[in-house]
């Protein structure tokens, strides 16, 4: 999976919880990192922070897609403006919002990495 968020902090912690259950993380501090990395044809899921430097979450994605990528998408953010929840629901994108206090995130991710589907 990929995971995009600026914040260390989350970033790491979410990388180390996914992994602990099994789930290769490729984390990214910012939406260039992650659009310079070779290997997004490996990706199950796509976790991405809204409120990013340089291009938002959802402004990833429409890159990612356009480039062939077409893991599903969960959007990470805080209190999405309703522009937000109009262009995630159009993208078919999920928001789950931050604080990421219960294991919504979690089953979202491992329902996803685990779909065959996908």
């Amino acid at each position: 999976m990929a995971l995009v968020d600026d914040d260390p902090a989350v970033r790491h912690a979410l990388s180390f919880a996914f992994e602990t259950v099994g789930i290769a993380v490729d984390a990214f501090s910012d939406a260039e990192a992650a659009l310079r990395c070779r290997d997004r044809g490996e990706w199950r899921c796509l976790v991405l922070d809204q409120k990013l430097p340089g291009m938002s979450g959802l402004e990833l994605l429409t890159q990612l897609r356009a480039e062939g990528v077409t893991a599903p998408t969960i959007l990470i953010t805080t209190h999405p403006s309703r522009e937000t929840k109009a262009r995630a629901l159009a993208a078919g994108v999920e928001i789950v919002e931050k604080p990421l206090l219960d294991n919504e995130l979690s089953k979202k991710v491992r329902a996803f990495v685990a779909d065959p589907a996908h």
